[in-house]
């Protein structure tokens, strides 16, 4: 997983918010961007989170995001947006699983941390 959401985010100039949905089993469903931002930010719609989540029938999410500055510590905004969508989706019964943070030299995981 942490190889390809390198991949995926690790190289965009731009800060880019992708969430994996998976089913019961925890297998993927797919995996969609959803928020493209500018160089230091992306807005995130927890409503759009929601309805995706829904219609996928997912039972679960992990949420990745790039920092495109290098730095893949968890930002204050990052660790509020989380708790957030947790919040959202646990009122539909869709768990958080992981927040990962995306660099081109590395990923922090909010599971790892104790973050969620």
């Amino acid at each position: 997983m942490r190889d390809y959401l390198r991949l995926l985010l690790g190289d965009r100039p731009h800060e880019m918010f992708a969430v994996v949905f998976l089913d019961a089993q925890n297998r993927v469903i797919v995996t969609l961007e959803m928020f493209r931002g500018t160089l230091t930010q992306t807005s995130v719609y927890p409503r759009e989170v929601l309805i995706e989540a829904l219609a996928r029938s997912a039972a679960g999410v992990i949420l990745c995001h790039n920092h495109p500055s290098g730095k893949a510590e968890p930002s204050r905004a990052d660790l509020a947006l989380t708790q957030t969508l947790k919040s959202a989706l646990a009122l539909v019964d869709v768990r958080v699983l992981d927040h990962f943070v995306v660099t081109r030299g590395g990923i922090v995981s909010f599971a790892e941390r104790g973050l969620l």
